[in-house]
Protein backbone atom coordinates (compact mmCIF):
# COMPACT_ATOMS: atom_id res chain seq x y z
CA UNK A 1 0.00 0.00 0.00
CA UNK A 2 1.34 3.60 -0.87
CA UNK A 3 -0.17 5.16 2.39
CA UNK A 4 -2.40 7.05 0.54
CA UNK A 5 -6.56 6.77 0.59
CA UNK A 6 -6.28 5.33 -3.44
CA UNK A 7 -9.21 4.20 -4.92
CA UNK A 8 -8.98 1.90 -7.28
CA UNK A 9 -10.94 1.25 -10.25
CA UNK A 10 -13.41 -1.21 -8.38
CA UNK A 11 -13.11 0.83 -5.21
CA UNK A 12 -11.52 -1.51 -3.27
CA UNK A 13 -8.27 0.60 -2.05
CA UNK A 14 -6.10 -1.54 -3.48
CA UNK A 15 -3.29 0.05 -4.96
CA UNK A 16 -2.89 -1.30 -8.48
CA UNK A 17 -6.15 -2.49 -9.42
CA UNK A 18 -6.68 -6.00 -11.45
CA UNK A 19 -5.88 -6.02 -14.98
CA UNK A 20 -8.43 -4.56 -17.28
CA UNK A 21 -7.89 -5.08 -20.74
CA UNK A 22 -10.22 -2.15 -21.48
CA UNK A 23 -9.48 0.12 -18.89
CA UNK A 24 -5.66 -0.53 -19.76
CA UNK A 25 -6.30 0.39 -23.41
CA UNK A 26 -7.69 3.68 -22.02
CA UNK A 27 -5.10 5.02 -20.17
CA UNK A 28 -2.31 3.81 -22.67
CA UNK A 29 -4.19 5.87 -25.71
CA UNK A 30 -4.90 9.01 -23.09
CA UNK A 31 -5.00 12.03 -25.72
CA UNK A 32 -5.93 15.04 -23.41
CA UNK A 33 -6.32 15.54 -20.07
CA UNK A 34 -8.12 18.21 -17.93
CA UNK A 35 -6.64 19.48 -14.67
CA UNK A 36 -8.95 21.51 -12.47
CA UNK A 37 -6.81 23.31 -10.22
CA UNK A 38 -3.97 24.90 -11.12
CA UNK A 39 -2.06 25.40 -7.64
CA UNK A 40 1.77 23.44 -7.00
CA UNK A 41 0.31 19.81 -7.40
CA UNK A 42 -2.07 20.45 -9.90
CA UNK A 43 0.58 22.21 -12.15
CA UNK A 44 3.43 19.75 -10.90
CA UNK A 45 1.28 17.33 -12.21
CA UNK A 46 0.22 18.75 -15.53
CA UNK A 47 4.41 19.24 -16.12
CA UNK A 48 5.12 16.02 -15.11
CA UNK A 49 2.22 14.03 -17.84
CA UNK A 50 2.75 16.83 -20.31
CA UNK A 51 6.77 15.13 -20.11
CA UNK A 52 5.33 11.85 -21.14
CA UNK A 53 3.69 13.52 -24.35
CA UNK A 54 -0.21 14.34 -23.13
CA UNK A 55 -1.93 17.21 -24.35
CA UNK A 56 -2.82 18.98 -20.74
CA UNK A 57 -5.36 21.48 -20.25
CA UNK A 58 -5.18 23.36 -16.67
CA UNK A 59 -8.04 25.28 -15.43
CA UNK A 60 -7.88 27.33 -12.38
CA UNK A 61 -10.72 29.60 -10.96
CA UNK A 62 -8.16 32.06 -10.12
CA UNK A 63 -4.89 33.01 -11.40
CA UNK A 64 -2.77 29.48 -11.31
CA UNK A 65 -1.22 29.26 -7.80
CA UNK A 66 -2.71 32.00 -5.90
CA UNK A 67 -4.39 30.22 -3.43
CA UNK A 68 -3.08 27.96 -0.92
CA UNK A 69 0.26 27.57 -2.79
CA UNK A 70 0.59 31.33 -2.50
CA UNK A 71 -0.43 31.66 0.97
CA UNK A 72 1.92 29.14 2.29
CA UNK A 73 5.07 29.48 4.19
CA UNK A 74 7.26 26.69 2.19
CA UNK A 75 8.28 24.95 5.10
CA UNK A 76 9.62 21.17 4.45
CA UNK A 77 9.70 20.27 7.95
CA UNK A 78 8.75 16.88 9.15
CA UNK A 79 9.99 17.45 12.68
CA UNK A 80 7.29 20.36 13.64
CA UNK A 81 4.70 17.92 11.91
CA UNK A 82 4.91 13.87 12.36
CA UNK A 83 5.31 13.16 16.10
CA UNK A 84 6.19 9.93 15.45
CA UNK A 85 5.68 6.89 12.67
CA UNK A 86 2.75 6.58 10.67
CA UNK A 87 1.98 6.56 7.00
CA UNK A 88 1.37 10.04 5.96
CA UNK A 89 4.91 10.70 8.15
CA UNK A 90 6.52 8.11 5.74
CA UNK A 91 5.32 10.00 2.67
CA UNK A 92 6.43 12.98 3.47
CA UNK A 93 9.95 11.92 4.54
CA UNK A 94 9.82 9.82 1.20
CA UNK A 95 8.76 13.10 -0.62
CA UNK A 96 11.32 15.02 0.96
CA UNK A 97 14.14 12.98 -0.20
CA UNK A 98 13.17 13.89 -3.40
CA UNK A 99 13.22 17.72 -3.35
CA UNK A 100 16.73 18.33 -4.60
CA UNK A 101 16.13 16.36 -7.75
CA UNK A 102 13.16 18.15 -8.02
CA UNK A 103 14.01 21.49 -7.59
CA UNK A 104 17.57 20.79 -10.05
CA UNK A 105 15.33 19.33 -12.59
CA UNK A 106 12.56 21.89 -12.31
CA UNK A 107 15.14 25.12 -12.57
CA UNK A 108 16.63 23.35 -15.50
CA UNK A 109 13.80 23.12 -17.35
CA UNK A 110 12.31 26.23 -16.32
CA UNK A 111 15.00 28.62 -16.11
CA UNK A 112 13.55 30.14 -12.82
CA UNK A 113 16.20 29.87 -9.26
CA UNK A 114 13.75 28.80 -6.51
CA UNK A 115 14.95 29.72 -3.20
CA UNK A 116 15.04 25.98 -2.03
CA UNK A 117 17.23 25.44 1.45
CA UNK A 118 18.12 22.82 3.89
CA UNK A 119 18.36 24.88 6.75
CA UNK A 120 17.59 22.37 9.88
CA UNK A 121 14.99 24.26 12.10
CA UNK A 122 15.21 24.64 15.55
CA UNK A 123 12.61 23.72 17.85
CA UNK A 124 12.47 25.77 21.77
CA UNK A 125 11.22 25.12 25.02
CA UNK A 126 10.23 28.11 27.14
CA UNK A 127 9.79 25.67 30.52
CA UNK A 128 10.86 22.29 31.87
CA UNK A 129 7.77 20.81 31.35
CA UNK A 130 7.87 21.90 27.31
CA UNK A 131 11.57 20.62 27.34
CA UNK A 132 10.61 17.22 28.91
CA UNK A 133 7.50 16.51 26.64
CA UNK A 134 10.21 17.85 23.51
CA UNK A 135 12.18 14.50 24.60
CA UNK A 136 9.81 12.84 24.75
CA UNK A 137 9.06 13.80 21.50
CA UNK A 138 12.01 13.38 19.72
CA UNK A 139 12.72 10.22 20.97
CA UNK A 140 9.42 9.02 19.50
CA UNK A 141 10.47 11.15 15.76
CA UNK A 142 14.06 8.84 15.96
CA UNK A 143 12.59 5.96 15.32
CA UNK A 144 10.97 7.00 12.03
CA UNK A 145 13.71 8.52 11.13
CA UNK A 146 13.24 11.96 11.77
CA UNK A 147 16.87 13.23 13.73
CA UNK A 148 17.31 15.72 16.13
CA UNK A 149 20.06 16.74 18.66
CA UNK A 150 19.85 18.58 21.61
CA UNK A 151 21.01 22.49 21.79
CA UNK A 152 20.78 25.63 23.70
CA UNK A 153 19.21 28.59 21.96
CA UNK A 154 19.00 31.72 23.34
CA UNK A 155 19.92 30.04 27.16
CA UNK A 156 16.79 27.78 26.35
CA UNK A 157 17.03 24.26 25.85
CA UNK A 158 16.28 23.37 22.22
CA UNK A 159 16.12 20.50 19.38
CA UNK A 160 17.86 20.56 16.14
CA UNK A 161 16.58 19.32 13.35
CA UNK A 162 19.09 18.94 10.72
CA UNK A 163 17.36 17.17 7.98
CA UNK A 164 14.34 20.13 7.66
CA UNK A 165 14.10 22.54 5.00
CA UNK A 166 12.00 25.11 2.93
CA UNK A 167 11.07 26.28 -0.51
CA UNK A 168 9.50 29.34 -1.52
CA UNK A 169 6.29 28.23 -3.20
CA UNK A 170 5.85 31.32 -5.12
CA UNK A 171 9.48 30.66 -6.49
CA UNK A 172 7.82 27.28 -7.31
CA UNK A 173 4.85 28.19 -8.92
CA UNK A 174 6.42 30.70 -11.01
CA UNK A 175 8.80 27.80 -12.25
CA UNK A 176 6.44 24.74 -12.18
CA UNK A 177 4.09 27.77 -14.50
CA UNK A 178 6.75 28.41 -16.70
CA UNK A 179 7.60 24.48 -17.18
CA UNK A 180 4.15 23.65 -17.77
CA UNK A 181 4.23 26.60 -20.97
CA UNK A 182 7.53 24.96 -22.55
CA UNK A 183 6.06 21.57 -22.58
CA UNK A 184 3.06 23.01 -24.28
CA UNK A 185 0.17 23.07 -21.36
CA UNK A 186 -2.77 25.28 -21.95
CA UNK A 187 -3.24 27.03 -18.94
CA UNK A 188 -7.14 28.31 -18.50
CA UNK A 189 -7.11 30.74 -15.21
CA UNK A 190 -9.78 33.29 -13.71
CA UNK A 191 -12.51 30.20 -15.24
CA UNK A 192 -15.26 28.62 -12.95
CA UNK A 193 -16.03 25.00 -13.16
CA UNK A 194 -19.36 24.58 -12.72
CA UNK A 195 -19.63 20.68 -13.38
CA UNK A 196 -17.51 17.78 -14.00
CA UNK A 197 -18.95 14.61 -15.34
CA UNK A 198 -17.81 10.75 -14.94
CA UNK A 199 -16.46 10.43 -18.78
CA UNK A 200 -13.87 13.29 -18.03
CA UNK A 201 -15.67 16.20 -19.04
CA UNK A 202 -15.21 19.47 -17.62
CA UNK A 203 -18.05 22.42 -17.89
CA UNK A 204 -17.02 26.28 -17.34
CA UNK A 205 -18.90 29.56 -18.24
CA UNK A 206 -16.68 29.82 -21.48
CA UNK A 207 -18.13 26.50 -22.46
CA UNK A 208 -17.38 21.97 -22.76
CA UNK A 209 -13.70 20.66 -22.24
CA UNK A 210 -13.23 17.22 -23.34
CA UNK A 211 -10.98 14.97 -21.87
CA UNK A 212 -9.88 11.12 -21.49
CA UNK A 213 -9.35 12.00 -18.29
CA UNK A 214 -9.84 14.86 -15.48
CA UNK A 215 -7.97 15.65 -12.78
CA UNK A 216 -8.43 17.23 -9.84
CA UNK A 217 -6.11 18.72 -7.56
CA UNK A 218 -8.83 22.09 -6.39
CA UNK A 219 -7.74 21.85 -2.44
CA UNK A 220 -10.10 22.87 -0.24
CA UNK A 221 -12.88 23.34 -3.27
CA UNK A 222 -12.07 19.85 -4.40
CA UNK A 223 -15.17 17.79 -2.94
CA UNK A 224 -17.33 20.29 -4.05
CA UNK A 225 -16.73 19.93 -7.36
CA UNK A 226 -16.62 16.03 -7.24
CA UNK A 227 -19.86 16.19 -5.44
CA UNK A 228 -22.25 13.22 -7.39
CA UNK A 229 -19.60 11.47 -9.11
CA UNK A 230 -19.16 7.82 -8.24
CA UNK A 231 -16.45 6.36 -5.61
CA UNK A 232 -15.49 6.85 -1.85
CA UNK A 233 -14.22 9.98 -1.68
CA UNK A 234 -13.72 11.91 1.87
CA UNK A 235 -14.98 15.56 2.18
CA UNK A 236 -12.82 18.25 2.61
CA UNK A 237 -13.13 21.38 5.21
CA UNK A 238 -10.82 24.22 4.76
CA UNK A 239 -9.25 25.74 7.48
CA UNK A 240 -8.08 29.14 7.41
CA UNK A 241 -4.60 29.93 8.78
CA UNK A 242 -2.92 33.76 8.93
CA UNK A 243 0.62 34.52 8.13
CA UNK A 244 2.20 37.82 8.88
CA UNK A 245 6.51 38.77 7.42
CA UNK A 246 8.55 41.66 7.87
CA UNK A 247 10.97 42.93 4.99
CA UNK A 248 14.04 42.28 7.22
CA UNK A 249 17.99 42.39 6.18
CA UNK A 250 18.97 38.72 4.36
CA UNK A 251 20.34 36.42 7.28
CA UNK A 252 18.91 37.81 10.32
CA UNK A 253 17.93 33.79 10.55
CA UNK A 254 18.90 30.69 8.73
CA UNK A 255 17.48 27.63 10.06
CA UNK A 256 13.67 27.64 10.65
CA UNK A 257 12.52 28.28 14.44
CA UNK A 258 9.93 27.00 16.25
CA UNK A 259 7.54 27.36 19.98
CA UNK A 260 4.82 25.31 19.80
CA UNK A 261 2.53 26.00 16.98
CA UNK A 262 4.45 29.71 15.80
CA UNK A 263 7.32 29.11 13.46
CA UNK A 264 9.80 31.79 11.95
CA UNK A 265 11.06 31.49 8.73
CA UNK A 266 13.55 33.85 6.53
CA UNK A 267 13.44 33.81 2.52
CA UNK A 268 17.06 34.80 0.89
CA UNK A 269 15.24 38.38 -0.42
CA UNK A 270 15.17 39.12 3.24
CA UNK A 271 10.98 38.57 4.05
CA UNK A 272 10.67 36.58 7.27
CA UNK A 273 7.59 35.02 7.89
CA UNK A 274 5.95 33.95 10.76
CA UNK A 275 2.79 31.46 10.88
CA UNK A 276 0.13 30.14 11.03
CA UNK A 277 -3.35 30.36 12.75
CA UNK A 278 -5.77 27.30 12.82
CA UNK A 279 -9.40 28.91 12.29
CA UNK A 280 -12.27 26.95 11.10
CA UNK A 281 -14.35 29.27 9.55
CA UNK A 282 -15.57 28.10 6.45
CA UNK A 283 -14.05 30.30 3.51
CA UNK A 284 -14.29 33.88 5.32
CA UNK A 285 -11.11 35.64 3.82
CA UNK A 286 -11.80 38.28 6.25
CA UNK A 287 -8.29 39.10 8.45
CA UNK A 288 -8.89 38.97 11.79
CA UNK A 289 -6.94 41.26 13.46
CA UNK A 290 -7.03 39.73 17.04
CA UNK A 291 -5.20 36.30 15.23
CA UNK A 292 -2.58 38.37 13.71
CA UNK A 293 -2.23 40.85 16.55
CA UNK A 294 -1.24 37.39 18.48
CA UNK A 295 0.83 35.96 15.96
CA UNK A 296 2.81 38.87 16.01
CA UNK A 297 3.23 38.79 19.79
CA UNK A 298 4.34 35.17 19.58
CA UNK A 299 6.73 35.97 16.92
CA UNK A 300 8.40 38.88 19.26
CA UNK A 301 8.64 36.30 21.63
CA UNK A 302 10.22 33.90 19.62
CA UNK A 303 12.58 36.71 17.93
CA UNK A 304 12.82 39.80 19.99
CA UNK A 305 13.79 41.58 17.01
CA UNK A 306 10.49 41.60 15.51
CA UNK A 307 9.26 43.17 18.81
CA UNK A 308 7.05 45.69 18.38
CA UNK A 309 8.34 45.92 14.48
CA UNK A 310 4.88 45.91 12.21
CA UNK A 311 4.69 43.39 9.66
CA UNK A 312 4.93 44.45 6.13
CA UNK A 313 2.54 41.86 5.13
CA UNK A 314 -0.38 40.07 6.84
CA UNK A 315 -2.58 37.26 4.60
CA UNK A 316 -4.43 33.94 4.77
CA UNK A 317 -4.93 30.87 2.99
CA UNK A 318 -7.52 27.93 3.03
CA UNK A 319 -5.57 24.36 3.93
CA UNK A 320 -7.68 21.31 2.37
CA UNK A 321 -8.44 19.03 5.76
CA UNK A 322 -9.65 15.68 5.12
CA UNK A 323 -10.56 13.46 8.48
CA UNK A 324 -7.38 11.62 9.33
CA UNK A 325 -5.49 13.92 7.58
CA UNK A 326 -4.31 11.53 4.73
CA UNK A 327 -4.25 12.99 1.14
CA UNK A 328 -6.99 11.29 -0.89
CA UNK A 329 -5.13 10.38 -4.37
CA UNK A 330 -6.59 8.41 -6.70
CA UNK A 331 -9.23 7.48 -9.14
CA UNK A 332 -13.07 7.68 -8.40
CA UNK A 333 -14.78 3.96 -8.87
CA UNK A 334 -14.82 3.37 -12.84
CA UNK A 335 -15.09 6.70 -14.10
CA UNK A 336 -12.64 8.99 -16.05
CA UNK A 337 -12.25 11.20 -12.92
CA UNK A 338 -9.31 11.22 -10.75
CA UNK A 339 -8.51 13.23 -7.45
CA UNK A 340 -5.41 14.45 -5.33
CA UNK A 341 -6.47 16.86 -2.89
CA UNK A 342 -6.22 17.13 1.37
CA UNK A 343 -2.96 17.60 2.04
CA UNK A 344 -3.87 20.03 4.72
CA UNK A 345 -0.47 21.45 6.55
CA UNK A 346 1.86 19.48 4.05
CA UNK A 347 1.06 20.21 -0.07
CA UNK A 348 4.21 21.76 -0.12
CA UNK A 349 6.12 19.50 0.88
CA UNK A 350 4.36 16.47 -0.21
CA UNK A 351 3.68 17.48 -3.89
CA UNK A 352 6.72 15.49 -5.48
CA UNK A 353 5.68 12.53 -4.68
CA UNK A 354 2.33 13.56 -5.36
CA UNK A 355 2.84 14.65 -8.70
CA UNK A 356 5.64 11.59 -9.15
CA UNK A 357 2.44 8.90 -7.73
CA UNK A 358 -0.59 10.37 -9.82
CA UNK A 359 1.59 11.07 -13.34
CA UNK A 360 2.98 6.74 -12.97
CA UNK A 361 -0.79 5.91 -11.75
CA UNK A 362 -2.92 7.67 -14.91
CA UNK A 363 -0.25 6.75 -17.04
CA UNK A 364 0.81 3.26 -15.91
Amino acid sequence: MNGYRFCSRKGTGVQKPAYNPASAVILRVVERINIVGAGIIGLGCAWRLAQRGVNVLAIDARDAGREASWAAAGMLAPGGEFFGPSALATLALRSLDMYGGFIRELEEESGVTIDFRRSGAIEVAYSEEEACALEVRTAAQATCGIPSEACIHEGRPARFFPDDAMVDPRDLTRALRRACQRRGVSLLEDEQVTKISADGRVWTAGGVHDGSLTLVTAGAWSSQLLAGLPGNFPPVVPVRGHLVAWHLRPGLIEPILRHRSTYLLQRRSGVLLAGATKEHVGFDRTLDEAAVASLQACAGELLPTLAGQVPTERWNGFRPWVEGEMPFVGQLGESSVWAAYGHYRNGILLAPETISRVAAQICA
